[in-house]
Formats: C-alpha cells, structure tokens, sequence
C-alpha cells in the first residue's frame, strides 16, 4: 500500500484573542489594546502547518453546526486539507479558546473542546483506511485521552508512524506512552510528566530519560528560544532554535513546530534535520500574530534555512 498521506487528529476552536500590556492576576481586570478571532485548536493548526508546508493532510474531528463550524470548513478548503473525516455535531456546539497575549509575546490560554469533545471511537475507527495511507499519524491531549489513546493504538497497528504532542500538560498512563514512536513535550509538559523541573539542558535530558523508561520511542523535548532536544537510545542531540526575527506572538509555535516535524519525517529527513526544520518552522511563526494564520508557507522556510546555511 502506498503512503502518501499525513493524518492529524485533534480539535478546531475559534480563537478570541486579546492583547494585553500584562498578563491580568486571578480578580483583575487588565484594559487591553487589541481583540481578533481566528481558527485555533492545537489539532488543526499542526494541520494548516503542515498543509502549508506541503504536506497532503487528513483531519480527523468534530464540529457544531455553526458559525464556527463554517469557519472551520472554509479553512480546510482554503488551505487544501482533507475534511472528510471532520464529522458534525447536531446538538454540541464547536469549540472556543480564549487567548490572553502581553506586549512580549507570552499567552495564557483556556479551551473548551465543544464539539470536538464528542468524537467517537468508532468515528475515529472509520477512519482507518486514512489512517492506513499516512505516512504520520499525529494527535494531541485537547482531545480525551480514552480517544486520543484509540487513535494511536489504531495507527500503531496499521504501522503508521505516531507523533504524541502531549499539549495540554496532563499526567499521562505508560500505556499511552508506549504508542508513541514520537513523544514532542515542552518544558512545561515535560515537567508534568515527570515530576522533575527544568531549569537547563542537563534537567531536560534527565527529564527525557524519565519518558524514555516509561515507553517513549524518541523524545523531542521543545525548549522555546534554546531550540529542542532530542533524545532516544542511540542519540542525545540539542538542536538550536532557529532565529527569524523579534518574537510578536509564540501562541501557535508549539504547533508549528510539529506540523513542520511530522512534515519532515513524512518526507523521509533524517531525525536531527526533521528537528532543525521544525524549529526553522517555529521560528518563522513567532514573528507574525495568530495561531493558523502564523503558520509560514514552503518557500519561506526553505529560504530561511538557506539563509542560515550560508551564514
């Protein structure tokens, strides 16, 4: 069977943004100075990533049939993403994120799945033949874990390659784990994983160890504006982060950096250039506002890192 395609299963929310001069403490209210709506949903954005970056994508979801439903489908349909397997809800509405971002970049987020919340296993199910052609199967934690844990079981196999972004930081089963070929945690989320803080490189290679032992095939472990490292049994290698200009907006670069990761093990690169493009990916995506619509096209990345080579 010939694999050509890359599956993502995850949420679409409508992102109501709100910039800030400060993040507002627990009873405060804080004057902000701008306010937009967008398409969000950790699921979705590695989806519009990856479709930008080339990528053939499958979505795997569920929406309301509303506004934001629309929206959602314009999208898949703007950025030429399979939507087929985008099932609708008749009595639960789509889902919404409320964004909070300071005038130095960094967000505080909340998420209500809505729809999405409801996916079924047997949906999740039916989309095996999808499933079976990718390349990549990719999913994250805004879904429950019951299905998220289904749909990598599912693509394990079919003998798809599985990338977890565990996102949001939950505790997680090693039996949940174990399904991923590809575990992608921020500090944050590596922390909640295993109990141990990090502060520095050696803290993240401990912290990577830890999700190693407990059945992690590779760790790619994101560490903001240091890069990423990646640790399995056979290498412990530190990946720069990719410098493409001043920071506007780091909502979307966690899925920027997977959406271009699964593109590139999709595209057969080896581990540490998959990485390097991934963060060349991210970066790109931090300059601009948004969460889709950061998301870099092709030919901006690639310019980016031939720049890079040649300096």
């Amino acid at each position: 069977m010939d694999r050509d395609l890359l599956s993502v299963m995850g949420i679409f929310v409508a992102d109501l943004a709100f910039l800030t001069p400060r993040l507002p403490v627990w009873g405060e209210t804080v004057l902000g100075s701008r306010f937009r709506t967008g398409p969000g949903g950790k699921g979705s954005n590695q989806s519009v990533a990856a479709a930008r970056l080339g990528g053939k994508v499958a979505f795997i979801s569920k929406l309301g049939r509303d506004t934001f439903g629309h929206m959602a489908r314009e999208l898949y349909r703007t950025e030429g993403i399979d939507a087929s397997l985008v099932y609708e809800s008749e009595s639960e509405a789509t889902g919404g994120a409320a964004i909070i971002v300071d005038e130095a970049g960094e967000n505080a987020i909340v998420v209500v799945a809505g729809a999405a919340e409801k996916l079924s296993a047997g949906e999740v199910t039916r989309a095996e033949p999808v499933i079976g052609r990718s390349v990549v199967f990719m999913t994250q934690l805004e879904l429950p874990l019951p299905i998220v844990q289904h749909g990598l079981a599912l693509a394990r196999a079919l003998r798809t390659t599985t990338i977890l972004n565990p996102a949001p930081a939950a505790p997680l089963p090693d039996a949940l784990l174990s399904l991923a070929d590809y575990l992608t945690p921020n500090e944050t989320e590596a922390e909640t994983l295993t109990g141990r803080k990090i502060a520095n490189l050696e803290d993240a290679k401990a912290a990577a160890d830890l999700l190693l032992g407990r059945g992690a095939g590779t760790v790619v472990l994101t560490l903001g504006a240091q890069g990423a490292l990646i640790r399995n049994r056979d290498l412990c290698l530190h990946v720069p982060a990719v410098d493409a200009g001043a920071v506007v907006d780091t909502t979307g670069a966690g899925d920027a950096f997977n959406g271009g990761f699964a593109v590139a093990l999709a595209e057969g690169r080896a581990l540490a250039e998959a990485v390097r493009f991934a963060c060349a990916v991210a970066g790109l995506s931090v300059t601009r506002p948004g969460t889709a619509p950061s998301m870099p096209k092709r030919a901006e990345v690639d310019a980016l890192m031939a720049r890079k080579v040649m300096a």
